[in-house]
Parts: C-alpha cells; sequence; structure tokens
C-alpha cells in the first residue's frame, strides 16, 4: 500500500467506514493527512495525583486498581475506576459506557485526561480522555496538545487520530518535498514532513500555526498552478475560427446607432476585450462579470451579432427557464431588427431560430444540432457542471466561449477561481440608473412599513416582491417566515390589492401565469422565494420588502435587490430581520450604503467566512480543505509564486508530478 491507496483498497477497517470517510472527503490514504484539526485541547500538563487540584485539567498517568460497572437509582449505569501512582489514588467515572469494563482492566498502565473536581468531598475525573500506555509507547489522545477534527456520524476525532497517527507513523518517508528551496526560503515556510507531522500532533500552538500556514500556501498555490496550466494547454491545443471586425465595420457602426441606450465606459471596455479575443488565434475563454442590471446580456448580444455576421452561430445556455425567456426576449428586441432569427429551447417550449439558439440545459439535448457553431455563452456558468459545459463546446468544432455571472464574487477570489479565464468586469450602471434606497426595519416598524408600502402602491401604482428564504414552514424553524404561509397572512393585511405568489415546486405554466400578471400589472403584491434572484425584469417593481434577511449572505440580497430599480421610479429595499445579534445588525446595515456586489461579498467573507460564498456559488466553487478564500494577503503572494515558477515547471519533476496527481492525471483546457 501507498499513500495513494483508495480507503476500499486499505484493509477491512478502512473498508467499513469508506462510506462515512467520503463525507469528510477521505477517498485514499493521503486524505486522512490533509484532514487538518479545526482546534486542540490542551492536556500537556501531566500531574502526579497527589498534586492535582480541582478545577485543573490535568493529565494523570497511574495504574488501574479497580474498574466495575454501576446502576444508579434509576437503573443508568455508570463506569467507575480507581488509579493510583505513587503519590495517591483517584476516582475515575464515565456515564453508560458499559464496554469500557472490556477495554480497560486491572492492573492496565493508563493515561488519563480530563478536569478535575469535588465529588461527594473527594476529588475525581469525570468522563477523561483516556488510552491504555503499552511499552513506552507515546501518547497520541492525552499528555499533550489533542487534535479535534471535523467528524461525522460514527467516526470520531479519537477514532481519526489513531489513523492518521498511524499513517504519519508508516508513511512519513514517502512524504517527498516537491518545493524547490527558494520557495521555501523566500515564503519561510515549514518543511512538508514536519508541516504534516507538527499540524496533527504539534509540541506547541505556535508548531501547529506553522504547519497549518505551510498546507494552506500549498493548496492555494496548486490551485492557481493549476488554472495557469489549464490557461497555456488552451492556448496551445486550440485552434479557433477568428471572428473579422474591421469587414463588417458599418454592421457595427449601425447596431451601435440603433441602441436606445449608451453603453458604460466597462460595458465599451469588455465589448473591445471580446472583440480583440474574437478575432484571435485561440478561441476566447472569457468571463464577464457584473452585478444585477450593470449590462451583460447587451455585451454578450454584440458578441453573437458579431459572431452571424461571419457566418456563425450562438448559443447562449441559462440555468433557468426564467432567465432563458428573459435573455430570449432582450436578444430578440435588440437583434430582429438586423434580421437575426433567434431561436428558444426549454423544457416547456421551443421556437425555432437557426442563427442564435437561446435555451436552459435542453439546448444540450442530442436531437438539436448546430451547422457551424462560433460561440458558446454560458450564463451563471457555476450553476452548471463541468460535463455539461463540455457537452455544449462539443456541439461545435472549438467554438469562442464567454461565461458570464451576476454573481458577486470578491475580485482576488475571482482571479483565483477562474484563473485560467480573461476576466472582464463590469463595476459602473448604465446611466440614469437610480440609488435603491435600502433601510434595515426596526421589529416594531412593521406595520408601519406595511401601511407605507400600501400608500405606495396607491400612489405611484407601484409593484413590490416580498422574498420569504422557505416556500413552506419549517418545524424546525417556526420564527421564519415561509412564502405559502407569508401569502396568507399579507392578504388579510393587503386586503384591497391583488397577490400573487412563486416559488419553486410550481410546475413551469404556473410560474410564467404568475410573473405574466405580475409584468402586466394585474398583481401588486408577489411573494416569493429565491427563485427571483436572477432573471426576472420588472420595470414597474420598485419595492423589494425581504423576510429573515440574516438568512442570505449579502451577495445573495445584492442580488434580490436588484429585482427592483429597473425603471425610472425611485425603488426601495426593506430588510426584516428577528435577529438581535450586533453581527447581524452591522453585516445588514452595511446594504444601507455600499452598492457594490463584489465589496458585499468580500465584506461577507471576513465577517462571516467562506460559508455564504459557497451558498451564492452553489456547486461550481472549488472547496478549499485547509485554506480560506478570505485569506486575500495569502492568495496573492501565493498567485505570484505559481506564476514566476511556471515557466520553468520542467525543471522541477517533483512539483510536475504533484500538480499531475491533484489534477488526478487529467489537466485539460475546459
Amino acid at each position: 500500500m501507498d499513500l495513494k491507496t483508495p480507503i476500499k483498497e486499505a484493509g477491512s477497517i478502512y473498508k467499513k467506514y469508506a462510506g462515512r470517510l467520503e463525507k469528510l472527503g477521505i477517498n485514499n490514504l493521503e486524505d486522512f493527512l490533509y484532514h487538518v484539526p479545526f482546534r486542540y485541547e490542551d492536556f500537556s500538563i501531566i500531574s502526579k495525583i497527589g498534586e492535582a487540584q480541582a478545577g485543573e485539567t490535568v493529565t494523570i498517568q497511574g495504574t488501574v486498581i479497580e474498574i466495575k460497572n454501576e446502576y444508579t437509582k434509576r437503573w443508568k449505569r455508570l463506569q467507575k475506576a480507581k488509579v493510583a501512582d505513587e503519590t495517591g489514588t483517584l476516582d475515575i467515572i464515565w456515564f453508560n459506557q458499559p464496554y469500557l469494563i472490556n477495554v480497560i482492566r486491572k492492573g492496565d498502565k493508563i493515561s488519563l485526561s480530563g478536569k478535575v473536581d469535588w465529588y461527594l468531598h473527594k476529588l475525581l475525573m469525570q468522563t477523561p480522555e483516556f488510552e491504555i500506555i503499552t511499552n513506552g509507547q507515546n501518547t497520541i489522545h492525552t499528555g499533550r496538545l489533542i487534535p479535534v477534527y471535523p467528524e461525522t456520524r460514527g467516526v470520531s476525532s479519537k477514532w481519526l487520530r489513531r489513523q492518521i497517527y498511524k499513517t504519519i507513523k508508516e508513511d512519513k518517508q514517502n512524504l517527498i518535498e516537491y518545493f524547490p528551496d527558494s520557495i521555501i526560503e523566500n515564503n519561510d515556510l515549514m518543511g512538508l514532513r514536519d508541516s504534516i507531522e507538527q499540524v496533527h500532533f504539534p509540541k506547541t500552538i505556535s508548531d501547529a500555526r506553522k504547519a497549518k500556514h505551510r498546507l494552506t500556501f500549498d493548496e492555494l498555490f496548486f490551485l492557481n498552478l493549476s488554472s495557469i496550466q489549464r490557461r497555456s494547454l488552451w492556448g496551445k491545443n486550440l485552434k479557433s475560427n477568428p471572428f473579422s471586425i474591421a469587414k463588417f465595420k458599418k454592421n457595427i457602426e449601425e447596431f451601435w446607432a440603433k441602441l436606445p441606450f449608451t453603453l458604460t465606459s466597462a460595458q465599451q471596455k469588455a465589448v473591445r476585450e471580446i472583440f480583440a479575443d474574437l478575432a484571435g488565434k485561440k478561441p476566447m475563454n472569457r468571463l464577464l462579470e457584473g452585478d444585477v442590471g450593470s449590462g451583460k446580456t447587451v455585451v454578450s448580444a454584440i458578441a453573437m451579432y458579431l459572431a452571424h455576421l461571419n457566418g456563425f452561430q450562438s448559443v447562449l445556455m441559462a440555468p433557468t427557464e426564467i432567465l432563458a425567456h428573459q435573455h430570449f426576449n432582450t436578444i430578440s428586441n435588440l437583434l430582429s431588427p438586423f434580421e437575426v432569427k433567434v431561436g428558444l429551447a426549454t423544457g416547456s417550449k421551443k421556437t425555432k431560430g437557426n442563427h442564435i439558439l437561446i435555451g436552459t440545459h435542453a439546448v444540450l439535448s442530442k436531437n438539436i444540432q448546430f451547422d457551424k457553431l462560433g460561440l458558446v455563452v454560458i450564463d451563471e456558468q457555476q450553476r452548471f457542471g463541468v460535463e455539461q459545459r463540455g457537452i455544449i463546446k462539443q456541439k461545435g468544432k472549438n467554438p469562442h466561449l464567454l461565461t458570464m455571472t451576476a454573481t458577486p464574487i470578491p475580485r482576488t477570489v475571482a482571479l483565483t477561481i477562474y484563473g485560467d479565464l480573461d476576466l472582464s468586469y463590469l463595476d459602473e450602471m448604465p446611466k440614469g440608473r437610480k440609488i435603491i434606497k435600502t433601510w434595515l426595519v426596526p421589529k416594531e416598524k412593521r406595520n408601519s412599513a406595511y401601511r407605507w408600502i400600501e400608500d405606495q402602491i396607491r400612489k405611484t401604482d407601484a409593484q413590490v416582491f416580498v422574498i420569504c428564504p422557505f416556500i413552506e414552514e419549517s418545524e424546525n424553524m417556526q420564527t421564519v417566515k415561509a412564502a405559502t404561509n407569508e401569502f396568507q397572512n399579507l392578504k388579510k393585511i393587503f386586503d384591497g390589492n391583488k397577490l400573487g405568489l412563486l416559488h419553486g415546486k410550481l410546475k413551469s405554466k404556473e410560474k410564467n401565469d404568475v410573473l405574466s400578471r405580475f409584468k402586466e400589472g394585474e398583481t401588486d403584491i408577489l411573494v416569493a422565494t429565491p427563485v427571483v434572484e436572477v432573471g426576472i425584469d420588472i420595470p414597474n417593481a420598485s419595492i423589494i420588502l425581504i423576510e429573515a434577511a440574516d438568512r442570505f449572505g449579502l451577495a445573495q440580497l445584492h442580488q434580490l435587490r436588484g429585482r427592483v430599480g429597473r425603471g425610472d421610479k425611485q425603488s426601495y429595499c426593506l430588510l426584516f430581520t428577528e435577529s438581535k445579534g450586533e453581527l447581524t445588525r452591522q453585516r445588514l446595515k452595511a446594504l444601507e450604503t455600499i452598492r457594490s456586489g463584489a465589496e458585499l461579498a468580500e465584506l461577507d467573507l471576513k465577517l462571516r467566512g467562506p460559508g455564504d460564498l459557497y451558498g451564492t456559488m452553489q456547486h461550481g466553487l472549488q472547496t478549499l480543505k485547509i485554506a480560506s478564500f478570505s485569506d486575500f494577503e495569502l492568495i496573492e503572494k501565493t498567485k505570484k509564486e505559481a506564476e514566476a515558477i511556471f515557466p520553468k515547471l520542467k525543471d522541477y519533476p517533483r512539483l510536475q508530478e504533484k500538480l499531475k496527481s491533484i489534477a488526478g492525471g487529467n489537466i485539460s483546457p475546459d
């Protein structure tokens, strides 16, 4: 066996635990070494029994002179033991662990760590960590800094500790340093073997921190290096269908002239970057990032029009039917005056169009073929798997690829996650767009807010979104408002107004009917789940009320807020929360003054860690085992190191081998 041996093939004990370990990301023996502790228990003070004081957390080591099961008056079982050393005797007690009398036997040498306290006028240790000492073997559960790991049902930290200790002891010699001395010295890094050993079984907390820093550096370094290699392979292995721009200069100028608005500086810059890619010798591989309403669809439409002028077809794939319909309407309106035929393909609706096809994953169907696919546009690409993205690209011969996202990602993180893509960033909103006034509304002003909304509907013909985090009320979260219940509640409060209900369990036709009524102004208030987060454009909607706002990340709240302010009316976002925490208040108040989605995402990273980023990005974000996306400084440092060493990678075979093993031996330019 070696470190790459799969858990299922590593012996009967491992095979039994394979399913549980998979939940922890442990699939082979090497994964044990990179399953790092999230904290340490300090059991490093070793005391003689006679010197132990009440209230101290210590380790005592002695001989078991007695162990037995006892029953309480209510027939609960206790396990009682007496342990002695040359200075005295100490009582030990456990609860409901009857198997212990078969594990710990009279005469055993034992090490126990825990808190010593008074009980019935004598000192004892209650429910301590323990291990039997044999032949002077090092202790791993007591008498030192003890690692505590992320666990799952049936896999305890104690079990993990044993396997990790065994793996390190048996395979330490197989941990061969792959970094050149220059990287280790320039970044003051601990050696690989020492870092693995010290992150699990450190002598001091300082050693544990240094070890974790080394492993964090490794993870971010290889994430960046993999991206650089994919970018390089993309350029080397693929030849593009270059589009002519000069030939169609008049057509493009006519397109600009007929736009009902002027492009922002950011949009113009993005178009220049995209045109340069489309005219190049390798296929475009670009990410267009921008807040809701920043004009990504228009930029993609310009690229698709250029593809059409060059005799190529385009396809735009969106994650939901709602968003696909929205793109279909926008792009049809922009391009139909130029005799561009735009088609739609979703699970429930198909229309013909042989120049541009817009749709959901339905565009991946084997029945849909393209004569000359030259450009693939994928909206919210993180919501599609690698396989789906690969299938759509295979429908053409090396088509250009433009991916778009409205998901706010801190710029540093975007450059790391999507390091193999060129990045265009729309960081300004179209002129004339009014700032959405955002308020965190105190609980006691809820009824006043309802009356104000009613007044706005009557005076300005406003339309309102009310967003609830769940469809139906949960037994575990009865304080969190659910869409179906709130719909009934608000029908009573706004009894003079028409209300609609929209959520993910409705069928496509029902969703479209609800949205059509809202868009046509037949509905005043739409109660919805976050299904409206992307792809719904209701220019007359000017108020959004978000319930349980604390349950959303700031980036997602910002996207939801973008559902209003799309017309010429002053728009408002009202945030409600039942939480009384100061951190919650601080987070939500940030929305009152910060208008940038990326800035809000970065703030959430600092305040709450990467959990919200994972939630917003869904399954497309590469998870990190040890590092954090909030460590912007280290992300930048590792990126620079990776860029510096990549041109000389062939000079470092061990580094090359490690990169290959991380990529599973198959780095493709996808």
